[in-house]
């Protein structure tokens, strides 16, 4: 945390460099010593530490200024920390001016000059202001600010892609008083809200992904135009194959489109990982993936989307979404899945406004005391009811079949008979989201079981439907792919004639290998891929051994 600020104000330089050296000397070990002989100066100084989340514990001024009265300065500088301490500083004919302003001001104390020795006129007296303001100083949060709407899709895709990138923020409503003094302080109107807010009191008015990923000393862009192997997808596998292609001493680099982690990033709580008896949370995997990640060296480019991979010379040429072109020897495909769209009216209108896809660990703490809808009966749905739950007032999971037995792992079935606010309804979709034009209000729910429509109140849907494979960017032909659009690899190339011409090698594919020699797939894109993240991460570091297989036949 920063030292706090005790800034002085005095005309005469003398004075001043005596006040300084008598500060430094009892307050340097706990608070910065900032002073200056210019009042006007001293408010632009004021304004701008306002502006970088900085602190001032206590003002001292002068009171015969030429610029101003130090009562003046005192004044003016209030509204930008109002709980600081206040001291005038003045001689003996200025005491009336200095008792006037212990009403018009607030002022806390006045000391006469001079204040020889420090050790009883001044210290003793500034002890016990400092002391005052800190039982009531609750440190303001260091670090990004986000300043929004809630129900902006905006806003929710900026908090979204910091939580999924692990960088701490603090959301600040722009309706509120707090968010409109935020606002004011630094010049920002609605229209370009979200406002970013940077620990260094600089601001990012409306960015996007590559720019605040910039801001935030993240590349956007490749270092090199060659590589051993490139990893197209930040997940489980790709931050494993990531992990023992470094480790192994490959020039790597790993491409994310938003962060990384992928789905699995995104869980609350990952209670079956081997190695983890109490779970671990998606995000403390991450952290720790990513951490032995960038250990070995491994460059990562986010958020950067591919657009286009082709095949030249035995080289892979990969095209990423800003036109630039990067080559590699091998390529590994770790793309993995996301959550199909939800066909519910309305569901479009309101995604990012009330509709989430995932994302129950960044609006969770929004919906605190609300009725929140929870569709789909998988493990994800399940871990983000389970969060939910300890926020919301009720949390009802809406799932097609009759119960959650098919579709869920029993140890979750199980957390979620034991807590009081969660409710399953079986035989039960939602046709339709209403609302206003800024937030979700209410529900069409179809009884599928007895067939007719009812309506709820709503605050909030979360959506954990099925999952399709994020592979769209792929020329079809070029990869092979199967009727759901996952990547077909190893054996099941050769499963069919048909599928067998698309090998065009003497050898047989390696296990993980796609249609084209040297590109791989690993986790939950690969067809038949098990949807586990201990398989995904097992599929990720097997890729790599492949990777040294064919770089040793080329």
């Amino acid at each position: 945390m920063k030292k706090p600020i005790i800034l002085s104000v005095d005309d005469d330089q003398q004075v001043l460099r005596s006040l300084k050296r008598d500060l430094r000397n009892q307050y340097k070990d706990d608070y910065r010593i900032i002073s200056t002989i210019s009042a006007q100066e001293a408010l632009e100084a004021v304004e701008e530490l306002k502006k970088k989340g900085e602190t001032i514990a206590l003002f001292l001024s002068d009171q015969r200024m030429p610029e101003m009265l130090g009562v003046e300065f005192l004044e003016k500088a209030k509204p930008f920390f109002p709980k600081a301490k206040r001291a005038l500083l003045t001689a003996y004919s200025d005491t009336q001016a200095a008792i006037k302003a212990i009403n018009d001001v607030q002022l806390d104390y006045y000391l006469l000059k001079p204040w020889d020795p420090p050790e009883e006129k001044l210290y003793p007296v500034l002890d016990e202001l400092l002391e005052d303001w800190k039982l009531n100083f609750r440190p303001e949060f260091q670090g990004i600010k986000v300043v929004g709407y809630q129900y902006s899709p905006k806003s929710h895709n900026i908090k979204d892609w910091l939580a999924a990138n692990l960088k701490p923020y603090q959301w600040v409503d722009a309706y509120g008083e707090r968010g409109q003094k935020l606002l004011e302080l630094h010049n920002c109107g609605n229209k370009t809200l979200p406002l970013v807010i940077m620990e260094d009191g600089s601001t990012l008015p409306d960015p996007s992904l590559p720019e605040l990923a910039e801001r935030l000393g993240m590349s956007a862009t490749a270092a090199e135009e060659l590589y051993d192997v490139v990893i197209v997808g930040g997940g489980p596998a790709g931050m494993a194959a990531a992990v023992y292609g470094g480790s192994e001493g490959l020039k790597t680099l790993l491409i994310e489109k938003r962060a990384p982690g992928g789905q699995a990033g995104t869980s609350s709580r990952i209670e079956n990982y081997l190695g983890f008896p109490s779970g671990l949370s998606g995000a403390e995997l991450t952290r720790r993936a990513m951490a032995q990640t960038l250990r070995f060296g491994v460059e990562v480019v986010s958020p950067r989307e591919v657009s286009d991979v082709r095949v030249q010379d035995n080289y892979k040429i990969i095209t990423l979404d800003d036109g630039a072109e990067v080559r590699a020897k091998a390529l590994i495909l770790t793309t993995g899945v996301q959550y199909r769209h939800w066909p519910a009216e309305g569901a479009d209108k309101f995604t990012g406004a009330g509709v989430y896809y995932g994302a129950a660990m960044t609006e969770a703490k929004a919906c605190e005391n609300q009725t929140i809808y929870v569709v789909g009966g998988g493990n994800s749905a399940g871990q983000g009811a389970v969060y939910l739950s300890k926020f919301a007032k009720e949390v009802h999971i809406m799932i097609r079949r009759p119960d959650l037995t098919s579709s869920m792992s029993s140890y979750l079935i199980d957390q979620i008979d034991g807590i009081d606010n969660i409710f399953v309804h079986g035989h039960r979709e939602i046709v339709k989201v209403c609302g206003d034009d800024d937030r979700v209000e209410r529900l069409v729910i179809r009884n599928l079981e007895e067939d007719y429509n009812f309506e709820e109140p709503a605050d909030a849907v979360f959506i954990f439907i099925g999952a399709r494979p994020r592979t769209e960017w792929i020329e079809r032909g070029q990869i092979l792919t199967d009727e759901r659009g996952f990547v077909v690899t190893g054996r099941d190339l050769m499963a069919s004639q048909e599928r067998s011409k698309n090998w065009p090698l003497e050898r047989g594919p390696f296990l993980l290998e796609t249609c084209q020699p040297g590109i791989f797939a690993a986790g939950d894109v690969r067809s038949g891929a098990m949807n586990r993240v201990a398989s995904a991460v097992g599929e990720g570091a097997m890729a790599i051994k492949f990777v040294h297989q064919y770089l040793a036949e080329t």
